[in-house]
């Protein structure tokens, strides 16, 4: 092969690794339908971390990654680990264990960027542009369309799942957000595979104590708890943080920052066509106002 032709082999695959990555992360709150039905919530996180760590240490030893330098950031990011996974994805996986549907799981936590930026001002000392207040705007105008659409105003409860769910939903939504302001405060030094791991560890002591002490922890070994289960660790926990990995090095991390505004509706669209989630044109609309609102808000942000 020519020096050319793997030239523009090396550029297609670097233009589809964003992609990809992406793809992959979207298919998290897929394996959480999956995998849900088998085991509660907390326990499944927890297995999910055991079994992550037991392939992540090994990884970082052989790829000769550093560690944090010292017990105080190794704190930070143990912090930064219980609101980015155990709050983030307790509550994702709470959500829809309650019944929240995946595709507005994914929406309703995919406006922390919209958030971060609006709080940025007063935690950061960051100024909040015009354009951020109107993505904020039209955030809220967009989530309100979609939860309007599945309100029922008889009973003041959402039809499908109760405000449990929304509740830990929104749990989630501020554990990712205010997750990533304490990173980005404090773990500047954080080494990405290996901080990742102190993370995972942090979160996984706080998952366990859960699942010990508010759940039964039953599981269901069946075939599709196992495939999911290990699509889960081997996808998402680690080739997805080796991707990112790769992106960054590559100096391609603002590309997967502007699609991961496609994670919503492609996860509304793998949860149409495995499960058969259906929202309606008012709930479609809100969710591609509520887009437009955190890519404004996003883009503002970066442009200060």
């Amino acid at each position: 092969m020519t020096t050319s032709a793997n030239s523009r082999l090396d550029a297609a695959l670097l233009a589809s690794m964003p992609v990809l990555f992406v793809a992959l992360w979207s298919t998290g709150f897929i394996g959480a339908k999956f995998g849900l039905p088998h085991a509660e919530p907390f326990t499944f996180l927890f297995i999910r971390f055991v079994l992550t760590l037991a392939l992540l240490i090994p990884l970082v030893k052989v790829m000769g990654g550093a560690w944090p330098g010292n017990w105080r950031l190794r704190g930070h990011i143990a912090v930064s680990g219980l609101l980015v996974h155990a709050a983030y994805l307790g509550g994702v996986f709470y959500g829809i264990y309650l019944g929240m549907p995946a595709g507005l799981t994914a929406l309703l936590v995919g406006l922390q960027p919209l958030l971060t930026a609006t709080l940025a001002g007063p935690l950061l000392g960051e100024r909040i542009t015009a354009i951020q207040w109107l993505g904020l705007a039209l955030g809220l105008v967009g989530i309100a369309m979609v939860l309007g659409s599945k309100l029922d105003p008889g009973t003041a409860s959402f039809q499908g799942f109760g405000l449990g769910a929304l509740a830990c939903v929104l749990v989630a939504l501020a554990g990712i957000t205010l997750g990533t302001l304490y990173q980005k405060r404090f773990c500047t030094g954080m080494p990405l595979l290996s901080g990742t791991v102190v993370q995972y560890l942090s979160a996984g002591v706080l998952l366990g104590l859960g699942a010990l002490l508010l759940e039964e922890r039953h599981i269901e070994w069946t075939a599709t708890f196992v495939l999911t289960l290990g699509w889960l660790v081997l996808v998402l926990s680690i080739a997805a943080i080796l991707l990112l990995m790769a992106l960054i090095r590559r100096g391609e991390a603002s590309r997967v920052a502007s699609l991961f505004y496609l994670v919503p509706p492609v996860t509304a669209l793998q949860a149409w066509w495995l499960f058969d989630e259906r929202l309606p044109m008012t709930a479609l609309v809100g969710m591609a106002v509520t887009i437009v609102g955190v890519v404004l808000a996003a883009r503002g942000q970066a442009r200060r």
